[in-house]
C-alpha cells in the first residue's frame, strides 16, 4: 500500500496535534457492560486521501471504517472482521475489512455518490434505500468463516448494525459512529462507540444506557477539541464507574504490495495476458479497490511475468 500525501498544511497541524488513532476498551457497571471508544480522525483523513473522496462519500465510508474498527475489536489474534453493505440507493455497495491488530481497509462501490440535490441533513437513509448488512467473522484456525446477514431496517449504519447484533446475536448493543466537518468540509474529528451487554446485565443498566446514549454529546466534535477517545468516555459514563480494560491501535492499512500484483499477472489466463499485450497500453496499471494504490508495470517487467 502506498499512503497518499495529505496536502492541506493546516489540516496536517491539526491532526499532528490530537492523541494518536487507538480503540479503548472499557468495562461499565462492574462488568455488565463493555465499552469500546474509538478514535479514528487520522484514520478517516487518510482514507479520504486515498480513495479521493468528496464530503458526502468520506462521511458515508469513514462511518463504515469507524465500525470496522469497532467491530475487530472484538477478535484477537490474526482474526479479522468484514463488513458489508449491499444496498440499492445511490450509495451501492461498501466493503470494509478490519483486522484485530487494528488495521482497516475497505472502499465504496459509488465514488461519487451520484444524487439529484443537496442533502440537507444527515439522515442518509434515501441514499441507502433497501439493501442488507452482512457482518463475517474470519478466525485464525477456523475453516469456515461465520457470516451473519439482516435487512436494512433505518437507512442508518450505527442503528442498522445495532439491529444486526441484537438478531443475530441477541445482544443489547449500541453504536455511535460520528465523523465532524469543520467548515471549510475538512474532518477534524471522527470516531465512534461501540457499547454491549454482558451476559447478566440488569434491564436497570441498559434502561439507563439508553436513556443516556439519546442525549450523548456528538463525539467527532469532541475528538476535533483535541481530547481521546477514553477522555469523553470517563467524562460521559463516570456513573456507571469506568474501568479501562486495553488500550488497541488503529489506522488506515492494506497488506496489498506490487510483488502481490506481479504474482497476480502472472497466474492470468492466457487470453487475458493476450489481450493486455494486445492492447499494448504502457504502463500497465493495476489499482487496489481497497486502498486506490496504483502499481505500474513497464512492457518488459509484463512480458517477464507471463514468462516471455
Amino acid at each position: 500500500m502506498i499512503k497518499r500525501k495529505i496536502e492541506d498544511g493546516e489540516l496536517l497541524e491539526h491532526l499532528n496535534a490530537l492523541p494518536l488513532d487507538c480503540r479503548h476498551v472499557m468495562l461499565l457497571a462492574d462488568g455488565q457492560i463493555r465499552l469500546t471508544a474509538l478514535g479514528g480522525t487520522t484514520m478517516v483523513n487518510q482514507m479520504r486521501a486515498n480513495h479521493n473522496l468528496g464530503i458526502l462519500e468520506t462521511l458515508v465510508l469513514g462511518q463504515a471504517y469507524i465500525a470496522g474498527g469497532l467491530l475487530a475489536s472484538s477478535v484477537k489474534g490474526n482474526d479479522r472482521i468484514q463488513l458489508s453493505v449491499e444496498c440499492g440507493g445511490p450509495i451501492g455497495n461498501i466493503y470494509v475489512e478490519a483486522w484485530a491488530c487494528g488495521a482497516v481497509r475497505g472502499y465504496l462501490l459509488n465514488n461519487p455518490i451520484k444524487i439529484e440535490k443537496s442533502l440537507e441533513s444527515r439522515d442518509l437513509s434515501m441514499l441507502y434505500g433497501p439493501g442488507f448488512i452482512s457482518v463475517t467473522k474470519i478466525l485464525e484456525g477456523s475453516k469456515t468463516p461465520f457470516t451473519g446477514q439482516i435487512m436494512m431496517e433505518y437507512g442508518d449504519l450505527a442503528k442498522d448494525l445495532a439491529l444486526y447484533y441484537l438478531q443475530s446475536e441477541q445482544t443489547p448493543t449500541l453504536f455511535s459512529l460520528g465523523v465532524h466537518f469543520d467548515t471549510k468540509g475538512r474532518v477534524t474529528g471522527a470516531g465512534g462507540l461501540f457499547i454491549q451487554a454482558m451476559p447478566g446485565c440488569s434491564e436497570q443498566v441498559l434502561s439507563e444506557l439508553q436513556e443516556a446514549s439519546a442525549s450523548l454529546p456528538s463525539l467527532g466534535s469532541y475528538l476535533a477539541g483535541g481530547k481521546s477517545a477514553k477522555d469523553y468516555c470517563l467524562e460521559n459514563f463516570a456513573r456507571w464507574g469506568v474501568q479501562p480494560v486495553a488500550e488497541l491501535p488503529l489506522g488506515f492499512s492494506c497488506p496489498c504490495n506490487r510483488e502481490n500484483y506481479r504474482i497476480f499477472l502472472a497466474g492470468l489466463p492466457e487470453n487475458e495476458k493476450k489481450e493486455i499485450l494486445k492492447q499494448n497500453r504502457w504502463p500497465l496499471e493495476l489499482e487496489c479497490f481497497n486502498c486506490s494504490t496504483v502499481y505500474q508495470f513497464t512492457e518488459k517487467e509484463v512480458r517477464e511475468a507471463f514468462g516471455l
